[in-house]
């Protein structure tokens, strides 16, 4: 906020700092505030932002009920494109069993059985009592799990953009000069 920065300069006789977002929901200020306490306030809220700033984005599951993709799946899918993107990390928690059902109302067997399934392959781990949580170990994927994403992902890809009237050719097309771009920045 200009008015607190102001008030500050001619307490101390330092230089105008540019206003920052949402400072007020951060700081309290007034004229009457002493120099430290400007310094003090102001190392507060930058320290805040940052923080604030490194924050990841939450997680969500979204399901697509006319992809044909059973929904156990979507869930499988989606906690390990999390993984793949970075939006879960080791150790960070999911939704319980039936929160996740009543969010996507669905039948709890269902998500019983896509946790199951990633519990298997070591991505889950189920602590009594505490909840579900990623895995710490890292999962190697085996090629017929990478070829049949793949298959499903070039799918959808190709479906999606035949209905905007798109043709397969013109998707390989333009495939082929992303390609050709990203070998130019290497």
């Amino acid at each position: 906020m200009p008015g607190y920065f102001q008030s500050c300069r001619k307490q101390r006789g330092t230089q105008f700092i540019p206003a920052l977002p949402d400072i007020k929901e951060h700081m309290f200020f007034a004229a009457t505030k002493s120099p430290l306490d400007c310094s003090i306030q102001l190392v507060h809220y930058i320290s805040r932002m940052s923080q604030a700033s490194t924050k990841r984005k939450p997680f969500r599951f979204e399901l697509d009920v006319h992809s044909g993709v059973p929904v156990y799946r979507q869930i499988i899918d989606q906690v390990t494109g999390g993984l793949a993107a970075g939006t879960l990390t080791a150790g960070d928690q999911l939704p319980t069993l039936r929160q996740l059902a009543v969010d996507l109302a669905i039948n709890p067997n269902t998500v019983i059985r896509a946790y199951r399934e990633l519990e298997i392959r070591g991505i889950l781990e189920t602590q009594q009592g505490t909840g579900t949580f990623i895995s710490k170990q890292k999962v190697n994927h085996n090629d017929a799990d990478r070829r049949r994403r793949l298959d499903q992902l070039v799918a959808d890809f190709a479906a999606r953009a035949g209905a905007a009237g798109f043709t397969v050719e013109e998707l390989i097309e333009q495939l082929e000069d992303m390609r050709s771009e990203v070998r130019k920045r290497r």
